[in-house]
C-alpha cells in the first residue's frame, strides 16, 4: 500500500513539475510571440488535467491490484480521452487566434481580411464540434456493448441517416447555409447590410444563425438559411466606399450654379469626404418646385451618413442666409373681387339650371327642372 502511495505521489509530482516548467518557458516566449502567449493562456489548464490523469493511469497500471483495477483504469482512460479532446480543441483555437491576429481588419480596404475572419470563425466552430463528436465516439467505443451496437448500426446507417435528415431538416439546412456563406464570400463579418428594411453590420456568423448589429444598438438575429433564400443589400460586397444622395425641393428661382459651388466648398472643408464624387443636378421640375439632388461619396457607410447630414445642413443654412427666396414657397394668384366687377343684372345671374349644359338634352332637362325657388305644394 505504501509503495502504491509513493508511486502515485511521485508520478503526480513529476507530471505537475513538467507541466509547470513547460508553462513558464512558453509564457516567457509568449512575451515576444502571440502564438506562445495563446498557448500559455488556453492550453495550460487542459495540459495540467492531462498530466494528472497520465500520472494516475501510470500509478494504477504499476501498483494497483484487485478487482477494482480494471474499472479504475477504464474510468481513467475515458477521462484521458476527454482531456485529450479538450487539449486538442484548445490547440486548434490557439492556432486560429494566431492566424486571425496576423490579419488586420482595422484598415480602409479590409474586404479580404473580413472574409478570412469569417471563414476561420466558422471553421473554429466546426472543428470544436468535430472534436467533441469524435471524443464522444471514442468514449462509447471503450464499452464492449457499445462497440457491438455500433457494428450493428452500420448496417442500417442509411435508414437512420434518412430519418435524422427528415427530423433535423431545418437545423441541417441552417448548418449547410452557414458553411456556404463562409466560403461563398456572399456575407462576411462587419459587412454593412440592409436586412428587413434595417441598416446594420454583421456582428457574428454561426452555423445556425447570423447576428446583425443595427444602427440603434439593437440586434437582429436571423437564421443563416435566410440569407440564401431572401434578398438583402450588402453595401460592402466589393469595397467599403459608397455614394449617397441629398435631395431638396426648392423654388424655381434657386441659383443652381451657386448652390453647386457651395456644395463643393462644404465637402472640401470636411474630412468625411473621400474626394471622389461631388455632383449637383436638377433631377425634376414639376409643379411648384424643382428637385435638386446632390451626389457625394465617402470611404464607408458610417462616414457617408454623417457627410450627407453635413451637406444637407450646410446647404439649408446657406440658402436661408443668402437666397431665402429660393426656399420652397407656394404662390397664390389674386382673383378680382365681386365688388370690383360692378353690379350683376338679374339676367346675368347664374341659374341653377345651367348645370344641365347647352345641349339639346340639357335644354329638355331645363324645361323639366322646377328650380329651387318654387315651393313644394302640399298635397
Amino acid at each position: 500500500m505504501l509503495a502504491a502511495v509513493i508511486t502515485f505521489t511521485g508520478s503526480l509530482l513529476v507530471a505537475l513539475l513538467a507541466v509547470t516548467l513547460v508553462h513558464r518557458v512558453v509564457r516567457r516566449i509568449g512575451r515576444r510571440s502571440a502564438l506562445f502567449a495563446g498557448l500559455a493562456r488556453h492550453a495550460h489548464k487542459p495540459a495540467v488535467v492531462m498530466a494528472v490523469l497520465v500520472a494516475v493511469q501510470f500509478s494504477l497500471s504499476v501498483s494497483a491490484h484487485g478487482d477494482w483495477r480494471s474499472t479504475a483504469l477504464h474510468a481513467t482512460g475515458i477521462a484521458l480521452i476527454l482531456a485529450g479532446a479538450w487539449l486538442l480543441a484548445a490547440l486548434l483555437v490557439v492556432i486560429e487566434d494566431a492566424t486571425l491576429a496576423r490579419i488586420r481588419v482595422d484598415v480602409s480596404d479590409n474586404r479580404h481580411a473580413r472574409r478570412v475572419h469569417t471563414q476561420i470563425t466558422l471553421v473554429r466552430r466546426v472543428t470544436v464540434v468535430v472534436v467533441s463528436v469524435l471524443a464522444a465516439a471514442a468514449v462509447l467505443m471503450t464499452f464492449p456493448g457499445a462497440r457491438a451496437a455500433g457494428t450493428s448500426l452500420l448496417a442500417s446507417a442509411g435508414v437512420i441517416g434518412a430519418i435524422a435528415a427528415l427530423a433535423a431538416q431545418s437545423l441541417l439546412g441552417n448548418v449547410f447555409a452557414g458553411v456556404q456563406i463562409a466560403f461563398s464570400d456572399a456575407l462576411r463579418l462587419d459587412d454593412v447590410v440592409i436586412v428587413e428594411d434595417q441598416w446594420g453590420r454583421i456582428e457574428d456568423i454561426t452555423l445556425t444563425y447570423v447576428v446583425v448589429h443595427l444602427w440603434d444598438d439593437r440586434r437582429l438575429i436571423l437564421p443563416t438559411a435566410y440569407f440564401l433564400k431572401s434578398p438583402f443589400e450588402n453595401w460592402t460586397r466589393t469595397q467599403s466606399a459608397l455614394l449617397g444622395t441629398v435631395e431638396m425641393d426648392l423654388d424655381w428661382t434657386v441659383p443652381v450654379e451657386e448652390l453647386r459651388q457651395e456644395l463643393r466648398h462644404a465637402l472640401e472643408g470636411s474630412d468625411l469626404w473621400d474626394g471622389r464624387v461631388c455632383v449637383m443636378q436638377v433631377t425634376d421640375a414639376v409643379g411648384s418646385f424643382v428637385r435638386v439632388r446632390a451626389l457625394v461619396s465617402a470611404s464607408d457607410a458610417g462616414r457617408l451618413w454623417d457627410l450627407r447630414c453635413l451637406a444637407r445642413e450646410h446647404l439649408v443654412g446657406w440658402l436661408r442666409a443668402h437666397h431665402p427666396g429660393s426656399l420652397p414657397q407656394v404662390r397664390v394668384r389674386d382673383l378680382p373681387r365681386a365688388a370690383d366687377r360692378g353690379p350683376v343684372s338679374q339676367a346675368q345671374e347664374p341659374s341653377d339650371n345651367r348645370v344641365f349644359g347647352e345641349s339639346a338634352d340639357g335644354e329638355e332637362r331645363v324645361q323639366a327642372f322646377s328650380g329651387p325657388d318654387q315651393a313644394v305644394q302640399p298635397r
